[in-house]
């Protein structure tokens, strides 16, 4: 039988039961006081409406001994919606909060600030985004010898790096010999069709761009009127890229053609080798995948040599857009 108190009415030993209980449930159901920021860490992902449900509506006391410490914050450290503990800032070109009281997106990091992205492809009534970017475009040489966009990129390389001490050596980009971004490919195509080596060159002071073919002295595209040689500045600062194409390919145009890239401080060369297929030739003796490369970064595909059964298929992406017809050649 149920234990009944002695000594009160009934309705009041109900009533000192259901009080324990009452008061049980308020400690299971009461959540704990919020911290004055949530575990911090480098983890971007954690911002936004994230960051809103971990906050709640309000910060509690300041404990800078529960707060933990931040890691891997390569735009730096800044305080937190509640002034209190330490969280990774926002990197060039992540979201950020126009309003500095705001606190949804989160702080631009060290020597950067919250812009709107105007200058980005907007379609019709899209809004400009927010952005972190940096105060100062003006390139810098690394103490490690390499040239850096500005100081935001620099500072991100020194916090990734922290044992290699790197500092700010000068003013502008580091001399030295020029790099070859992006080096010619080795191209497979058939007679007929027109080919393209590319070349993509960084250097300071500027690099000037030659293209050779082992075996003749000549630069070219000496007289040739089937070899034509092109030159632009970029895509990026202190970048020149250059391409020669050879138009309606023959046998003899078979080779190894170098990139050579020199300014004052040295010279480099990157070479690449042209085969030409034709027709009744024995593609068993050939590779199966070559690179066709395209003008102006327009266009980059692979161009794939196949065998099926007695037959070679081979098809190239030509120039501005251009499409080579698909021919087959019985071996």
């Amino acid at each position: 039988m149920p234990r009944v108190l002695t000594g009160l009415p009934t309705n009041h030993a109900a009533a000192a039961l259901a009080l324990p209980l009452l008061l049980l449930l308020l400690v299971v159901r009461t959540p704990p006081p919020t911290s004055a920021r949530p575990s911090s860490g480098p983890d971007y992902l954690r911002r936004g409406w994230l960051r809103l449900l971990a906050e709640g509506e309000g910060c509690a006391p300041c404990r800078p001994e529960e707060c933990a410490a931040p890691r891997g914050c390569l735009a730096g450290r800044v305080r937190d919606a509640c002034d209190c503990c330490w969280e990774c800032a926002n990197l060039e070109g992540q979201l950020c909060d126009l309003d500095p009281s705001a606190h949804f997106y989160g702080r631009c990091g060290e020597q950067l600030e919250c812009q709107l992205d105007a200058g980005g492809d907007l379609n019709h009534g899209e809004v400009p985004e927010p952005l972190c970017v940096c105060r100062s475009q003006h390139p810098l040489c690394g103490s490690d010898g390499r040239t850096y966009a500005q100081i935001c990129r620099l500072q991100e390389a020194a916090r990734a790096r922290p044992d290699a001490n790197l500092t700010v050596a000068h003013p502008g980009p580091c001399e030295s010999e020029p790099l070859i971004v992006s080096q010619p490919h080795n191209i497979w195509n058939v007679s007929g069709q027109d080919v393209i080596f590319g070349c993509e060159v960084f250097a300071y002071p500027m690099a000037s761009i030659e293209w050779r073919k082992d075996g003749l002295d000549i630069q070219l595209p000496g007289d040739d009127p089937h070899i034509s040689v092109q030159f632009r500045g970029g895509p990026q600062r202190f970048e020149v890229t250059s391409w020669l194409q050879i138009q309606a390919v023959r046998p003899s145009d078979e080779g190894t053609y170098r990139c050579l890239a020199r300014n004052a401080v040295g010279q480099v060369e990157a070479p690449a080798t042209l085969t030409v297929l034709t027709p009744g030739q024995n593609a068993r003796s050939k590779p199966k995948t070559a690179v066709c490369t395209g003008v102006a970064g327009v266009f980059k595909d692979n161009l794939s040599c196949w065998e099926v059964s007695e037959w070679i298929s081979s098809s190239c992406f030509l120039p501005l857009g251009l499409h080579a017809n698909s021919k087959h050649y019985q071996m």
